[in-house]
């Protein structure tokens, strides 16, 4: 199978690296508009740089991993061209657009995944098919934690989208995927804390967000940009049958008064590396119609919905609701 890549960053990279060592994957393309950055990255994995659009969207499928702004056009031309796409989220940079995107993804029929690689980490889908099966029981209560460990680059705060949209997104879809339900109002606070770059973008590096969800059950989430033992990212499910975690392990950025881990999770790419691999293998399986898609474009607008409900409820200091 012929698998291109758009965008050889940081993550485009990662992914780049992870679809070479698939036996499905015959042939690698590589596709950067900064000069030379494709070539490079070709270079060290054996892959085939290429120099246009039109060239990448021959292969067989296509991952997007180019600045969130180009998304919705890149999406746009892999369905003029048939081309199946696994998206890096968000689709598109506000809802509108999204939901327009959305709508001409399903028109063309051509598989459309978006990279929520929770979806793909086999700890969270087993607590995802415990909770649908009916087996844990009923949402009591969901708590959620994603910290960074070390903030980003200042000159990647004031394209990020914000806390919400980038970081505790993965949770807004996350959650709501886990429970299977709708969400029926958001409550968001948020500070500095950490670096005022971030007050100067507009945004927070610290938040806590609380979703109460239409049955009744509610989610306490909190994102920071600074955890100083590791990268940090847990999850807990209380239900009427049973209580599941995600993340309590060995490697939890987690000190108790007698210590700490000795080699905690620094980065979400560690920290998430079997999901990613995963994603890559359910593409593939999605592109020869061995799979359904499981993270589908609709499912989408969900978390940016909730994402922006909690930069309304931000600005508001109160609750919001949120519609269908």
């Amino acid at each position: 199978m012929k698998i291109g890549v758009a965008g050889v960053g940081r993550i485009g990279s990662m992914h780049a690296t992870n679809l070479a060592a698939l036996d499905d994957v015959d042939q690698l393309l590589l596709f950067d508009p900064a000069p030379g950055r494709a070539e490079a990255a070709a270079r060290e994995i054996g892959a085939t740089a290429v120099t246009t659009v039109d060239d990448l969207l021959a292969a067989d499928g296509v991952l997007v991993a180019t600045p969130t702004d180009t998304h919705a056009a890149m999406v746009r031309a892999a369905l003029s061209a048939g081309t199946p796409v696994l998206c890096e989220k968000p689709l598109a940079p506000d809802l509108s657009t999204m939901s327009a995107l959305v709508e001409e993804i399903e028109r063309s029929g051509v598989p459309v995944l978006v990279g929520f690689q929770r979806r793909f980490d086999p700890d969270t889908a087993e607590v995802h098919r415990r909770m649908r099966d009916g087996s844990a029981g009923s949402a009591y209560l969901v708590r959620a934690v994603c910290h960074d460990h070390l903030p980003p680059p200042k000159e990647f705060i004031a394209t990020s989208g914000g806390l919400f949209r980038d970081c505790l997104i993965h949770d807004l879809d996350a959650v709501p995927w886990l429970l299977g339900e709708p969400v029926a109002e958001v409550y968001a606070s948020g500070s500095v804390l950490v670096d005022e770059s971030f007050r100067e973008a507009g945004d927070v590096d610290n938040a806590v967000v609380s979703l109460r969800f239409a049955g009744g059950a509610h989610a306490l989430l909190s994102a920071a940009r600074h955890d100083p033992v590791g990268y940090d990212c847990r999850l807990e499910v209380f239900a009427s049958r049973d209580t599941l975690t995600v993340g309590f392990d060995e490697r939890a950025p987690l000190s108790t008064v007698r210590g700490g881990p000795d080699e905690p999770w620094t980065s979400f790419t560690e920290r998430y590396h079997d999901a990613y691999v995963r994603e890559a293998r359910v593409f593939l399986d999605v592109i020869a119609g061995k799979a359904e898609n499981p993270s589908p474009a609709r499912e989408a607008l969900v978390s940016l919905r909730l994402a922006e409900a909690c930069e309304e409820s931000l600005r508001a200091g109160k609750p919001v609701g949120v519609g269908a």
